[in-house]
């Protein structure tokens, strides 16, 4: 047998206490907000000690958790050290998700099996990593026990911010010194390898007007009208993004979204402040510092033509997008052969339109790809909606790339 068919063999031997493994994960729920993690980092540290893997629990202190609006955060890091000389690869997934929200038919936390799919939030992302990650270093474990030569160290990174970010997950690893590995894989779907993301800037805009009586209403200043008046300049905005597109395959063009909008205090009032949030996405080629700029004019000129309103705007977030850095080319070949050996078709190497926390592994210089278990699109895996699930196939073949791809790179 070959190192590869021994670590495929050993994975097939242990593909149901895999499952199992999950399972716990999914009934510990990990709501993001309100943020409360470090139970599952705990129930996660006591699993992985079940498999002789020690887990480094690295407590995010609260003052800084609360001001990222979040609860509590453990980042977990496992470190496996084989022969000197070798690179140190990191496995990162996250186990914060959002909640389950109304429609499910499976109990969201339950980790149900029905007709080769385990049901559940986070079973495709990104907890199902947690479980595709941990058994494919203890395969290559078991394959160094059987006399395979490994040099370089790998490292397991579970961390809790990733919904809200990501600076409290990887960014407070990292910029605490707690880890700097050669290379990095993050948790992903099975059927590509993702070497390029989108950004995010999101922005909080609130408008003041003058509360007043709805039987006066020209007595006050209506701020809804003034947020409906910056609401259309943005969406004519979103228009020309679409005559951007990027080169990346697999991202299109920029666009934006208001996701939610609150204000005014009662029927018979008119509204005295309106806040709307907006999400806009980044496309690799964009400068950030100008698109916020530029969403900033489109408001201040939408403003100006409605008298009495004054906005404040306020950035929430933002995400840099992730580049493809030379050195991934490594990580990206070896998933590519094995995925196409494993699932019996090409693994592209493309870009995504959504945004991760892996991009903060890149701004510290460390290339990285986004590969795991899960099918070949957020969509197919309802992540983020009701019955979010995972073929257990998928899962089991990951597994084995993920092994056989540490396998090429600890030699």
């Amino acid at each position: 047998m070959t190192d590869y068919d021994q670590l495929d063999a050993w994975i097939d031997q242990h593909f149901d206490e895999e499952v199992r493994f999950l399972q716990a994960l999914v009934q510990v729920p990990t709501d993001t907000p309100p943020g409360n993690n470090a139970p599952h980092a705990k129930r996660t540290a006591e699993l992985l000690a079940g498999f002789g893997l020690q887990a480094e629990k690295h407590a995010v202190p609260e003052a800084e958790v609360k001001a990222a609006g979040l609860q509590s955060i453990t980042n977990l890091i496992v470190r496996r050290h084989y022969a000197a000389g070798g690179r140190t690869i990191a496995l990162n997934a996250h186990g914060d998700v959002v909640p389950p929200g109304e429609g499910w038919t499976h109990d969201p936390y339950g980790g149900e099996i029905v007709d080769g799919k385990i049901y559940g939030r986070a079973t495709a992302v990104s907890k199902g990593d947690f479980a595709s990650f941990t058994f494919a270093v203890r395969a290559l474990e078991a394959l160094q026990s059987a006399g395979a030569p490994l040099k370089g160290n790998v490292e397991l990174h579970f961390t809790y911010d990733e919904e809200f970010g990501g600076e409290m997950g990887p960014g407070w690893l990292l910029k605490n010194g707690l880890t700097k590995p050669d290379l990095m894989i993050a948790a992903g779907f099975s059927y590509e390898v993702v070497t390029a993301h989108n950004g995010c800037l999101q922005m909080e805009v609130t408008v003041h007007g003058k509360m007043a009586h709805a039987a006066i209403p020209d007595t006050g200043i209506d701020a809804l009208q003034g947020a409906v008046t910056i609401l259309n300049a943005l969406y004519a905005q979103n228009l020309k993004y679409k005559q951007v597109t990027s080169k990346v395959p697999g991202i299109q063009h920029p666009y934006l979204n208001v996701g939610r909008i609150e204000g005014g205090t009662n029927t018979n009032v008119v509204p005295g402040k309106v806040s709307l949030k907006l999400d806009r996405r980044m496309i690799p080629e964009e400068d950030p510092v100008a698109v916020e700029a530029d969403i900033r004019r489109v408001i201040a000129e939408a403003t100006a033509s409605f008298p009495g309103i004054t906005v404040d705007i306020r950035r929430i977030l933002l995400a840099r997008s992730l580049k493809p850095l030379a050195g991934n080319q490594p990580l990206v070949d070896a998933i590519q052969k094995h995925g196409q050996a494993l699932f019996g078709q090409p693994i592209p190497a493309m870009g995504t339109p959504l945004y991760t926390d892996v991009r903060l592994y890149g701004e510290a210089g460390i290339p990285g790809v986004i590969y795991g278990a899960g099918p070949r699109s957020v969509l197919e895996s309802h992540a983020k909606r009701a019955d979010e699930r995972l073929d257990l196939e998928d899962l089991r073949r990951a597994t084995k790339v993920i092994a056989r791809t540490l396998r090429d790179l600890l030699q």
